[in-house]
C-alpha cells in the first residue's frame, strides 16, 4: 500500500512576507517549549537563527506573534501572543484544506510513482532548485 505524498504550502504576500512550514513549525515549538532557544534546539537550529527568524515573524505583520519574558528570578521564556496563536491556527487550517482539496490527485501521483526509482544525489547548489 502506498502512502500519499506530502505537500506543503507557502503563502507569499504582496509586501514580501513569506509564511511557510518552517516559520509555522518555529511558532508551534515556541508555544510547546516556552522558549526560543529550546524551540530552535529541538530542530537543530542555533539560538541566533531561531531568534532572528522569530524577530522576522514579529515584524511581518501589524501585530507581533511572539512575546518574550526576560530572565531573572522566575526565569525567561517566550510564547505566542493571541495574534500568533491565531496566525498559526489559520496556517494549519489552510494546510489541511489544501491537503484535503488535493488528496485524490496526491493519491493518483502516489499510485503512479515508480517504487524502484531513486533520485540521483544532488549537489548543494541543486538542492535550492525546486521542480
Amino acid at each position: 500500500m502506498s502512502r500519499s505524498p506530502r505537500s506543503t504550502i507557502r503563502i507569499d504576500l504582496d509586501n514580501g512576507v513569506r509564511l511557510g512550514p518552517g516559520k509555522a513549525q518555529l511558532l508551534e515549538l515556541i508555544a510547546e517549549h516556552g522558549s526560543i532557544r529550546a524551540a530552535g534546539a529541538s530542530i537543530g537550529m542555533s539560538y541566533r537563527r531561531a531568534w532572528l527568524l522569530g524577530d522576522e515573524i514579529n515584524r511581518m505583520f501589524r501585530e507581533p506573534s511572539i512575546f518574550t519574558r526576560h530572565g531573572g528570578k522566575s526565569g525567561g521564556g517566550a510564547g505566542l501572543t493571541q495574534f500568533g496563536q491565531e496566525l498559526l491556527s489559520r496556517y494549519r487550517r489552510m494546510e489541511e484544506a489544501s491537503r484535503a482539496a488535493m488528496r485524490a490527485d496526491l493519491d493518483w501521483l502516489a499510485s503512479n510513482a515508480d517504487p524502484s526509482f531513486r533520485p540521483a544525489d544532488k549537489s548543494p547548489a541543486d538542492k535550492s532548485e525546486e521542480a
